[in-house]
């Protein structure tokens, strides 16, 4: 599948993406990881049978997107927003999502609120968003609101090449130098000197908000799509077992598959990974 730029209109401002695919084909919108873009969805999307068209999303804040303005918060309110505004400016009244860790919380969450709009989803290592116990709330807003005071005013790192940055990828995600390059070749911005993250560094800040995990498994619940749920073995510390297994349990219509490898399994195992989605995300 060959993948081109795009910029699209939302309320927030202009929206980044890669798209590529057959135009008669079935509508798809990838939507990646916290602190990852469009690029991580490159290994996998060229495996995908045709026909589809696909749109790879970079979220507000990230890859190219535009940043929220001052005194804003990220959300998956922002992001679920930001999702429909490019289906309709896209024109997709219907469409598959295909979201990985963050994005595939966003994605179900976005299936749970709009069923009229989502015919299928695929979500790989999440599902529903993070959950907590709700008498965590009052620590929760606290240390966010504390973070958000006391973010310091000083200017980005600089980097005189990729070398570093890519390193840090490999280090922190476990990620093949190969998949580490992409997403760090579309997650910087070139400056006198050489290279700064273009990510929103607010993305780093604790969440004011956290849903309770009655709440997402009700979320979950509500999901009336097909949906294809696929995990990494061993299970990652925000999402064990037997948690994620009990989740995947309350979709209407799911189906979960495990696969050996690490949390970005669908760049470094990408094969694997396309083998199990299938045709699912291009049927009726």
């Amino acid at each position: 599948m060959i993948l081109g730029e795009c910029v699209l209109p939302a309320a927030l401002g202009e929206l980044h993406a890669l798209r590529g695919g057959d135009p008669d084909g079935a509508k798809v919108i990838a939507v990646h990881g916290w602190l990852d873009n469009a690029a991580s969805w490159i290994p996998l999307l060229g495996l995908l049978p045709q026909p589809l068209e696909v749109l790879a999303l970079d979220l507000p804040g990230q890859g190219r997107s535009a940043h929220l303005g001052p005194g804003a918060e990220y959300s998956a309110h922002v992001a679920i927003n930001a999702v429909l505004d490019v289906a309709d400016a896209l024109g997709w009244e219907r469409f598959a999502l295909l979201g990985h860790s963050m994005g595939a919380g966003i994605s179900s969450m976005l299936a749970a609120a709009c069923p009229q709009r989502v015919r299928r989803l695929v979500c790989i290592e999440a599902l529903g968003g993070l959950g907590e116990d709700a008498a965590h709330a009052p620590t929760r807003m606290r240390t966010a609101i504390a973070a958000a005071r006391a973010v310091p005013r000083r200017g980005p790192r600089v980097f005189p090449s990729l070398a570093v940055p890519v390193r840090a990828r490999m280090q922190v995600n476990g990620l093949s130098e190969a998949s580490a390059r992409l997403l760090v070749e579309r997650g910087v911005r070139a400056v006198d000197g050489g290279w700064v993250w273009s990510t929103d560094p607010r993305l780093a800040l604790p969440s004011l908000y956290r849903a309770s995990n009655d709440q997402v498994d009700a979320l979950v619940a509500a999901i009336a799509c097909p949906a294809l749920v696929i995990l990494a073995e061993p299970a990652q510390p925000y999402f064990p077992e037997p948690l994620r297994s009990q989740r995947a349990a309350r979709l209407r219509q799911g189906r979960t598959v495990v696969l050996p490898g690490r949390h970005h399994l669908h760049m470094d195992q990408a094969p694997a990974v396309a083998a199990v989605i299938g045709r699912f995300l291009g049927e009726d």
